[in-house]
Order: C-alpha cells, then sequence, then structure tokens
C-alpha cells in the first residue's frame, strides 16, 4: 500500500506592483495587476485548503524580510511557507518536490488559475493511488497542476517554461520516462489580456484617483 502522507505545493509570489502579472500591466496597470494576482493567488489557496489528509506548503520566489503578504497568508492558512530555489521554473520545481524524504505523493500548482477547487485537487491526490504522475492541463498549452508519486529531475528538463508547447514536451518526458499518468479535464488560467474577457469578475475596479492618472 502506498503511503498516506501527501503533500500540497503552492508556488506563489509576493505580489509587489509591476513584479507580477507582467503582461497584464499594459492592459490594468501595475497597482490592479497585482490585486488581480492577490485574488488568483487566494483562490489557489482557499482550494488547497479545503483538500483533506495533505500538508500545505507555500513556496515564494525569493523570500525575503519584506515578504510580507506570502508570510501572512502562510499563517492564515496554516502552510508551511518555503522559498523556491534554482535557475529556471523547472529547477525549482524539482527542488520542491525532491525536499520529501521518503518520496512520495506530491502535488505543486501554481497561482495563476481562477478555475482550482478543493475537489479538482483532491482528484489530483486520487489519481496518483495507482499513477506515477497526473496533470492538469491548461487551456493555453501548459498546466495548472502536476503531481507526482516519484520524482525525476528529466521531467522538468528542456521544458519552454510560458509557451504553448509545455504540455506537449511534458508528455514527451513522461514517455521517455516510461511513466504511467492520467489527465484531468482542462482549466484556464490568467496570464495574457484575452484572458481578462473570460473572468470579467476578476478584474479590479479603477479607483477615482488610477482614472484621473490614466487618461
Amino acid at each position: 500500500m502506498r503511503p498516506a502522507q501527501r503533500r500540497l505545493l503552492i508556488f506563489c509570489r509576493e505580489p509587489v506592483a509591476g513584479r507580477v502579472k507582467t503582461r497584464l500591466i499594459p492592459s490594468l496597470g501595475p497597482d490592479r495587476a497585482a490585486t488581480l494576482y492577490s485574488r488568483l493567488l487566494e483562490t489557489a489557496l482557499d482550494a488547497a485548503y479545503g483538500v483533506e489528509n495533505a500538508s500545505t506548503e507555500l513556496w515564494c520566489d525569493f523570500l525575503r524580510e519584506s515578504s510580507v503578504v506570502c508570510r501572512d497568508l502562510a499563517t492564515r492558512y496554516a502552510m508551511t511557507l518555503c522559498r523556491q530555489q534554482g535557475k529556471d521554473l523547472g529547477e525549482r520545481m524539482y527542488h520542491a518536490i525532491s525536499t520529501s524524504t521518503p518520496p512520495g505523493p506530491a502535488l505543486l500548482i501554481g497561482s495563476d488559475c481562477p478555475e482550482y477547487t478543493s475537489e479538482y485537487l483532491s482528484d489530483g491526490f486520487a489519481a496518483l493511488a495507482d499513477k506515477d504522475a497526473v496533470i492538469g492541463p491548461a487551456t493555453d498549452g501548459g498546466y495548472v497542476m502536476i503531481g507526482v508519486y516519484r520524482i525525476d529531475r528529466h521531467l522538468f528538463d528542456g521544458i519552454p517554461w510560458g509557451t504553448d508547447a509545455v504540455l506537449a514536451r511534458t508528455r514527451a518526458h513522461l514517455r521517455k520516462l516510461r511513466w504511467r499518468w492520467t489527465e484531468l479535464a482542462p482549466l484556464s488560467d490568467v496570464d495574457r489580456p484575452s484572458d481578462l474577457a473570460h473572468f470579467p469578475d476578476l478584474v479590479p475596479a479603477v479607483s477615482t484617483r488610477q482614472q484621473g492618472n490614466e487618461t
């Protein structure tokens, strides 16, 4: 029987204006883009908080003393706060997942998807009961979730992060590793201005002061 200990890892950034959702800044401005990111992050954390029998970890990029939002969120949601380490996203993901000894079921999600639910994440863990990996595809050709029961650094090697080839390349790596995997229903994430039309309720309102600055 596989061990019951399950890890749920959430990758995030400190929501500083100008540093998050940079592809949305031309449409929203830096402050509104940061506000939108904060809403997306809390959606991910709410979904993670509702998953039973899992230890949850918040992995912040470049964690510093000034990372007050990440620290507050980790406290509020009773999550272990960790710092991402690695030269690119693949290295950071591998490092985070491989910190568990012995290996066991680990699910890693980002903070760009407004459609996360606790049920979706629980389905990811359920898939790892008899599979080596599980993927939550994104509608843009990437993925919003990846789960593994074991870890191999080659899974994340040579992935063109931020492109529509991420999912296809990851599938190719899984085939090369001869791992058994399954995929859940695709979800959407919010990365580009065109994505905003699908989630109008997420877009922060513009204050009177902001409107005056933008005209």
